[in-house]
């Protein structure tokens, strides 16, 4: 059982390390912190029935995650609506670029994307994240190769891409083409 006042210490040493957490999840700060502002809400609610030698903020993440998804679903169901009624109004929103892992991150599976940052940015081991996410440490152990094989292909071609050129190496291989076109005729 939290007391009010541990209740409130759990909060302020815990609220950023979930938001970031979730944000990893997520892809969307402020989806983050509104999920993780309505979990504590029902964690205060639920203060009692908390017990601070457990697992609170595990609970307090899986609330917040359930309240993500259950949004998402909302969202698909109306944009569903939209579409039926001829859609959506178009609305332009500004948006600062992503950083490269949460944009990666982004591609992933949301099974996949939770897994890899339940165990990489929120040190859970396999079994935790097992016993979290509710599925076996098989499956919590096949996301996690997946995702990170799929994280590599996605940061290696983005890393490719904004990898300056280096003009002398660009040079020679151009110049190493040219010979070669010019010995292919006569060959």
């Amino acid at each position: 059982m939290l007391t009010v006042e541990e209740f409130e210490e759990f909060y302020a040493h815990a609220v950023g390390r979930l938001t970031g957490q979730l944000y990893v999840m997520l892809g969307d700060l402020h989806e983050a912190q509104d999920v993780v502002q309505e979990a504590f809400v029902r964690g205060w609610s639920r203060r009692r029935q908390l017990d601070g030698d457990g697992a609170p903020e595990a609970w307090i993440r899986t609330v917040a995650w359930r309240l993500a998804v259950s949004r998402w679903r909302g969202r698909r169901r109306s944009d569903d609506a939209w579409q039926r009624h001829g859609g959506a109004p178009t609305v332009e929103g500004p948006g600062p670029e992503p950083v490269a892992l949460v944009s990666a991150l982004r591609e992933l599976s949301p099974r996949q994307r939770r897994t890899v940052v339940l165990h990489y940015v929120c040190d859970l081991s396999v079994d935790q994240i097992a016993a979290e996410t509710g599925v076996s440490s098989g499956t919590v152990k096949t996301h996690l190769h997946r995702g990170r094989a799929a994280l590599a292909d996605r940061l290696t071609e983005r890393s490719e891409e904004t990898a300056p050129q280096d003009p002398i190496a660009s040079h020679r291989s151009h110049d190493a083409q040219d010979s070669h076109a010019e010995e292919a005729p006569g060959a």
